[in-house]
């Protein structure tokens, strides 16, 4: 199984480069090049990533093989919609596998650590962000108990795109 590991100030570069790749693998065909680099441009950078490796309200965890960054996950606290029915809610705001290692228990792996990191810090609630138009995701999410409870709309450069919202209790078995 790939190590996870808490990201570091110094991944910051690595995983802006990380980011953004797999952003544009998983949805450039489907979005213009205009939509795409305007939001890579507003959400990936190594001083971007700085920050939210920073933040007290968010984790970044990192998937790791031989010094390589594989895949990575985001999560953060506070500001859950109101679909999102609990007490203490968190989000996976990101979950990303680089396109060579799909397949290759990288993102099971980063969604275990996700689940953990949630209990620790005291989630009743995981809840996540997924496009209405990414099947193989929704299922992933599906496989992890997560089911639909609303939707919210997430602008790709200026395009607004809906997303399904997923959520699961953090104590649920699998």
């Amino acid at each position: 199984m790939t190590p996870i590991r808490t990201a570091r100030p110094s991944d910051a570069r690595q995983l802006a480069e990380l980011a953004e790749a797999t952003f544009r693998d998983t949805f450039g065909a489907a979005n213009t090049a205009e939509d795409m680099d305007l939001h890579c441009r507003t959400s990936y950078g190594k001083a971007i990533q700085a920050r939210e490796i920073a933040s007290p309200d968010m984790l970044t965890l990192l998937g790791e093989e031989d010094g390589r960054l594989v895949g990575f996950a985001q999560l953060r606290w506070g500001g859950a919609p109101g679909c999102v029915a609990g007490v203490a809610a968190g989000e996976i705001q990101r979950l990303y596998v680089a396109r060579d290692w799909h397949g290759k228990g990288v993102a099971q792996a980063l969604m275990h650590a996700c689940l953990a990191a949630m209990r620790a810090r005291g989630s009743d609630v995981v809840w996540l962000g997924v496009w209405e138009r990414n099947p193989r995701a929704i299922a992933f999410y599906r496989k992890f108990g997560f089911v639909p409870v609303g939707e919210h709309v997430f602008a790709v450069g200026s395009d607004p795109q809906r997303d399904i919202v997923m959520a699961r209790p953090v104590m649920a078995s699998l």
